[in-house]
C-alpha cells in the first residue's frame, strides 16, 4: 500500500511538472486526478464483487430482511392493534393511543394486544424476505446491464426502481396475511389464530375477495414507503462515508 501511494504521488508530481507554465492552479488539477483515481477504484471494486453475487448472497439478504421485518413488526403488534381498532371503531376507541391500550386491556386483558401476532410475524417475515432479497437482486441486475459508470451515475434511480419492483412482489405474499390480521383484530371472535382465521376467510369469501380486496391500498402504502426508504438510506450512507473521506466500499470491505 505504501509503495502504491508513493508511486501515485510520484506520478502526480511528474505530471504536474508539465503544467507549471499554465495559469490553472495545481490544486484544481490534483483534485481532478484524485476524482479520476477514485472513480477507477470504484469500478474495480464493483467488478471484483460480481463474483460473490451468487445464490447464497441473495438468500442471506432475504433471510436477514425477513428476520428484521418479523421482529420489528411483531414487537409493534400492540400499537398496530390499537391503531386498527381506532380506525375501525373511532366512536368507541376515542381516547388516543394510551387510552386505547387501557381500553383493550380492560376489555380483553393483555392478550388482546397480541391479537393478530401470528399473521403479523409470518406475513412480514415473508414480505421482508422478498423485499430485501428482491432489492439486492434487481439492483445488481440493473448494475450489470447498465455497466459500472452508468450504474453509479444513476444509483438513486436504481434504488427507486429496484425497491418498487421488490415491494410489489412482496405485497402479493403479504396481502393475504394482512387481511387475516385485520379480520382477527376487528373481530376477535372470528378465529383463534392464523391458520383457522385464514381458512375461515378463504372459505367464506374466497381467495380474491377475502385475501386481495385490499391489495390496491397496500400497494399505495408500501411501495412509496419502500422506495423512499432505500433511496434515502443509500444517499445517507454515501454522505456519511464521504464525510469521513471514504466510500461505502472502504467501510464494508468491498
Amino acid at each position: 500500500q505504501l509503495c502504491k501511494s508513493a508511486s501515485l504521488q510520484f506520478r502526480k508530481e511528474k505530471i504536474m511538472s508539465g503544467f507549471r507554465s499554465l495559469a490553472l492552479p495545481q490544486s484544481v488539477l490534483l483534485s481532478a486526478m484524485d476524482r479520476k483515481n477514485n472513480s477507477s477504484k470504484r469500478v474495480m471494486a464493483t467488478s471484483s464483487e460480481e463474483k460473490v453475487y451468487d445464490l447464497a448472497y441473495f438468500l442471506k439478504g432475504a433471510l436477514a430482511g425477513g428476520i428484521c421485518c418479523a421482529v420489528t413488526h411483531g414487537a409493534l403488534c400492540p400499537v398496530d392493534v390499537v391503531k386498527t381498532r381506532i380506525q375501525l371503531d373511532p366512536v368507541t376507541f376515542n381516547r388516543g393511543l394510551i387510552g386505547g391500550f387501557k381500553q383493550i386491556i380492560e376489555a380483553e386483558g393483555m392478550k388482546g394486544l397480541a391479537t393478530g401476532l401470528g399473521p403479523t410475524v409470518v406475513g412480514y417475515f415473508i414480505q421482508g424476505w422478498f423485499k430485501f432479497g428482491g432489492v439486492e437482486f434487481f439492483k445488481i441486475q440493473f448494475a450489470k446491464n447498465l455497466g459500472d459508470e452508468k450504474a453509479w451515475n444513476n444509483k438513486t434511480a436504481i434504488y427507486l426502481a429496484s425497491s418498487a419492483m421488490a415491494e410489489f412482489i412482496a405485497d402479493i405474499f403479504l396481502c393475504p396475511l394482512e387481511a387475516t390480521r385485520i379480520r382477527l383484530v376487528s373481530q376477535p371472535t372470528f378465529a383463534s389464530g392464523l391458520i383457522s382465521g385464514a381458512g375461515r376467510l378463504m372459505a367464506e369469501e374466497g381467495i380474491l375477495r377475502g385475501f386481495y380486496s385490499g391489495f390496491g391500498p397496500i400497494l399505495m402504502k408500501q411501495i412509496p414507503y419502500t422506495m423512499a426508504k432505500f433511496a434515502v438510506q443509500g444517499e445517507a450512507a454515501d454522505r456519511i462515508a464521504a464525510s469521513m473521506g471514504k466510500t461505502q466500499a472502504d467501510l464494508t470491505g468491498g
